[in-house]
């Protein structure tokens, strides 16, 4: 899997280094390019943004830079271009599922008031929201998008079956976990996590699922 994002802000992603995805990206086992789209202004002090016609507060990123940066990365089209927004359709686990199957991702990071639609117009696939609220920018969404997808990725994960059990599979919540110790300040671990019965276990814990998903989000299950 090959990530691109395009961003005023590329110091930002550092944050990527670290942790579980600063090591799959040492191993190779996906790679992220940050892309500064001040690089690709033609104006003489690398401008990327100004006032929005019509009037109003902020300023609007202009759509050269933006342009010409997206067709520098990806002259043949081959990549799934992405704008963060909070238009776009919100970010769930079927999606993260699909975006996953694909080879290369390219993202598209906004700031200030947004970005002139003709630029999402002429060369942005789909616009994604990570929840019903504005950020300063899209870096954070990038990141948190480029985060859920990749842990698809085989090798990124120390275990297959991280991706598999986990909250939002069969649109239900994780159930709780526990480790050692048994007992902590009164409250001990439940008695079947301790039993070696495999099946229990498994029964366990999609019940104790079924029960966190009713209380917390009914929505998932339809009710």
């Amino acid at each position: 899997m090959k990530f691109k994002v395009l961003t005023i802000f590329p110091e930002m992603f550092s944050a990527l280094d670290c942790s579980i995805l600063g090591r799959a990206l040492k191993n190779d086992k996906f790679t992220l390019d940050v892309v500064n789209i001040r690089d690709y202004s033609t104006d003489k002090h690398s401008k990327t943004d100004d006032a929005p016609f019509g009037g109003g507060a902020g300023m609007v990123m202009t759509c050269q830079p933006i342009v010409s940066a997206i067709r520098a990365v990806d002259p043949d089209r081959k990549m799934r271009r992405i704008y963060m927004s909070p238009k776009g359709k919100r970010l769930d686990q079927n999606i993260v599922k699909s975006l996953s199957e694909l080879d290369e991702i390219l993202i598209l990071c906004g700031s200030y008031e947004g970005v002139d639609q003709r630029a999402i117009d002429l060369e942005i696939d789909e616009e994604i929201s990570i929840g019903d609220y504005v950020l300063t920018g899209g870096e954070l969404p990038a990141m948190v998008l480029i985060n859920s997808v990749s842990r698809y990725i085989d090798g990124v994960l120390g275990s297959s079956e991280s991706v598999v059990e986990e909250s939002f599979s069969d649109n239900l919540l994780e159930y709780p976990h526990y480790t050692r110790p048994a007992v902590f300040e009164g409250l001990a671990v439940p008695d079947v996590l301790l039993s070696g019965n495999h099946a229990e276990v498994a029964k366990w814990r999609k019940e104790k699922a079924v029960e966190i998903t009713k209380r917390l989000r009914p929505d998932l299950l339809g009710e």
